[in-house]
């Protein structure tokens, strides 16, 4: 009996140690880590890159992972002219939150398990609900949230003290001199901060197909969308008699960077976080500039508001069933972006993670700049609209430029018959997607 019960003791120790063994093998062992896998950084991006592979590393001293320098959109292009077995595609890559249903349905990203880096890192109270839904079709996580961004407002002070604008409360854009304040409305990037103002739907689908208010005929809109058309053709109108470059798309860009520059004619300038270290050289090295929220200027009385838009962290789908592959890209996702590092992670690459809070932010090793511009990309993201996800709003960047920019060939007389230039391209663009 003896026997027979110390035989029993020894299989049951036996397969104790082959599950342990067996439950190690995909799990965050140090001692079983030994994957090896790439990811892409832009060439700013490297230096946090390679100081949080270092702290993977410390807990996976057996894996390898390797940077492939490279551009965003430089790497999304091999993506997609080649495929994802492509050895010069990362394991672990970026990409914008509008391209995860088009990658999905192209096969390039694999599920991950995004609950649990986001209970890991902290900071989401329903991460469903918040940015992380942007990435989650029907039960798969497609991608980790790496940032989020928005439209908000430069301000050149000096220009604007010359110039007699007030920026202590709302700024109305129709009482702005022309250059007073410079946007490229007609690039569709632009231009939604102001359509957003009197909900204009470019494009969406509903149960019976897709539609777009800019369809409809002028006497169709609404009031307060044909007094938005108004004021932008009233802003072309101005600039056309000036003969200003802002409606020559080749050189339009041009002449806002020469006119922001303090001494210059304008004083507001819609901009993106990415642009502080190109209009801090415009504004004797930062002492005249101000940033503020999008909301600060009015058209019409509403303010202006953006997209909530972000980019993320996804993982190859070669990583699919490669357990100790996926884990370590997950773990390096959960580094990338740990909030301990937000500060250093926004020196090195502009972004701001949208689980680390406005207050936490201002308590970092920042720049006073920076600690305004997070504060108004946060306060302007809150006021913003999410960003259209379908993959068919591609089309709608080029039809809302070829229609703007037909203005200033057509040169019409009246509100209305510019509004029937972009409406023709928009009729064009609905058929193309029937």
């Amino acid at each position: 009996m003896k026997k027979l019960l110390c035989l029993i003791l020894t299989v049951c120790l036996m397969f104790t140690m082959i599950a342990c063994q067996g439950e190690s093998s995909g799990s965050g062992d140090s001692e079983t880590i030994s994957a090896e896998i790439t990811v892409q950084a832009e060439t700013e991006w490297v230096p946090h890159y390679e100081k949080a592979i270092e702290r993977v590393l410390v807990k996976y001293p057996d894996a390898k992972i390797t940077i492939i320098e490279s551009g965003v959109f430089d790497h999304l292009d091999v993506l997609n002219s080649t495929d994802p077995m492509n050895p010069d595609v990362a394991d672990v890559f970026s990409y914008v939150f509008d391209g995860v249903v088009k990658m999905d349905s192209s096969d390039q990203l694999a599920p991950i398990d995004a609950k649990r880096i986001a209970g890991e890192v902290g900071g989401y109270e329903d991460y469903d609900s918040s940015v992380g839904g942007n990435l989650k079709i029907d039960d798969r996580y497609l991608g980790f949230p790496m940032n989020i961004e928005t439209l908000i407002m430069f301000v050149n002070t000096a220009n604007s003290q010359a110039h007699g604008i007030d920026i202590s409360g709302p700024v109305e854009f129709n009482d702005l001199s022309p250059e007073d304040m410079l946007a490229v409305v007609y690039n569709g990037w632009f231009g939604v901060a102001y359509t957003n103002t009197v909900g204009l739907e470019f494009l969406d689908k509903n149960e019976e197909g897709f539609y777009s208010d800019l369809t409809k005929d002028f006497s169709d809109l609404r009031e307060d969308q044909q007094e938005l058309f108004t004021s932008l053709f009233n802003y072309y109108k101005a600039h056309e008699q000036m003969k200003t470059d802002l409606w020559d798309n080749t050189a339009a860009f041009g002449y806002l960077d020469a006119s922001f520059v303090t001494g210059g004619q304008t004083s507001l300038r819609l901009d993106g976080p990415w642009a502080t270290p190109s209009l801090i050289e415009k504004t004797n090295g930062g002492a005249d500039i101000e940033v503020l929220p999008i909301g600060s200027v009015v058209v019409n009385g509403k303010p202006l508001s953006h997209w909530q838009s972000g980019w993320a962290l996804g993982a190859n789908i070669r990583l699919e069933g490669e357990d100790e592959k996926m884990f370590l890209a997950e773990e390096l996702i959960k580094e990338l972006i740990n909030p301990e590092y937000a500060g250093d992670f926004f020196k090195a690459t502009g972004k701001i993670l949208p689980n680390v809070s406005s207050d936490d932010y201002l308590e970092m090793d920042l720049d006073e700049l920076d600690k305004k511009v997070i504060a108004s990309v946060i306060e302007s993201y809150e006021n913003a609209l999410p960003r259209p996800m379908i993959p068919e709003w591609d089309n709608v960047w080029g039809t809302w430029e070829s229609g703007m920019l037909s203005w200033s060939a057509v040169k019409p007389a009246t509100v209305e018959e510019a509004y029937e230039l972009v409406q023709a391209s928009f009729i064009s663009m609905m058929k193309n997607l029937e």
